[in-house]
């Protein structure tokens, strides 16, 4: 996805897009979630992977834009039984030190003497995979399988993508939500412990990218969620990356390895609705339009001499 989220990026730093509001706009400068700010490349000897707890069961570590453009965002979330990687990030750091050093410091913390560790993925492009390697060898691991069947097995969900399913880490319970659209094998995963919705590349800060040609399965994911949503509380929304600033309408581009004003990672639940709506306006007329929270990007599965805001209405926009 990297070569081709940067050809879409290029494309679209030098287009003119409408923005649009939504009634959830919230910009706010300050977290109430997590007490430090997130690195953005400000500093050379920035180090590659931040991590900061959410509580004391639950740690969210960012990877630098000084290693990735895409700085994705990766969770470690830990029941009595189970530790839960989700994502192991765009390659070229030590994620797995990281990742082991999370987990010694919880086990003295919580006086147990070892915990087995799940990797799974909230998709499978290759800035969600890149560090699987890493794991590979590592004792009482095992790694989730990067296509749609491999999830559905392994979590026993019997109707990919229409079913969901719970996954017990021992006295905590999350939900595995099919959601393709952005990615054949996306899925969120909702944490009944903290109400914490992990949204990976479908509901972020920044570009919703989907092909034209799959507008249907992404419109149908949102619903889904929406749906599961309607009857569970939800306390805040986690994805896999921030690419837009404070300034309403502006994003950050893949040569922004130094980021001043970016928006918080955090997202409310009010999203979900405002994506659903925002499809629901754009109907079949598809295009790249911008919105307070996020900008919907469907994109031709081959962007190469078309421009957005309007490639998607092309005949061979699909293919």
């Amino acid at each position: 996805m990297s070569v081709l989220r940067q050809l879409l990026i290029f494309t679209l730093s030098a287009a003119v897009l409408s923005s649009c509001s939504t009634s959830s706009a919230e910009l706010m400068s300050d977290s109430t979630v997590f007490s430090q700010p997130w690195i953005s490349g400000l500093h050379e000897n920035e180090p590659p992977l931040q991590a900061q707890q959410y509580d004391s069961n639950t740690v969210v570590i960012r990877q630098s834009l000084r290693t990735s453009f895409e700085a994705p965002f990766i969770y470690l979330v830990f029941g009595e039984e189970k530790a839960l990687l989700i994502d192991t990030g765009a390659g070229g750091v030590d994620l797995r030190s990281m990742v082991d050093l999370q987990i010694e410091a919880w086990l003295e913390k919580t006086g147990r003497d070892k915990i087995s560790l799940v990797v799974m993925h909230s998709h499978a492009h290759g800035d969600h995979v890149a560090g699987d390697e890493q794991f590979t060898d590592r004792a009482d691991t095992v790694i989730v399988g990067h296509g749609a069947e491999d999830v559905a097995d392994f979590f026993q969900i019997d109707s990919w993508p229409n079913g969901n399913e719970a996954f017990d880490l021992g006295g905590r319970i999350v939900d595995i939500i099919p959601t393709p659209g952005h990615h054949d094998t996306h899925v969120m995963v909702y944490d009944r412990s903290t109400r914490l919705l992990f949204s990976g590349d479908m509901l972020y800060p920044g570009r919703l990218y989907f092909q034209c040609g799959k507008a249907d399965l992404f419109r149908s994911s949102i619903d889904r969620i929406a749906e599961f949503t309607n009857t569970r509380d939800v306390s805040w929304i986690l994805g896999a990356h921030i690419e837009l600033a404070l300034k309403p309408g502006k994003s950050f581009n893949s040569n922004n390895v130094v980021r001043t004003d970016e928006r918080l990672l955090e997202m409310t639940p009010a999203t979900i609705t405002d994506v659903k709506s925002a499809l629901l306006q754009m109907g079949d007329r598809l295009r790249v339009e911008s919105y307070d929270n996020f900008i919907l990007f469907p994109h031709p599965a081959d962007p190469r001499g078309k421009k957005p805001p309007n490639w998607c209405l092309s005949q061979d926009s699909a293919n």
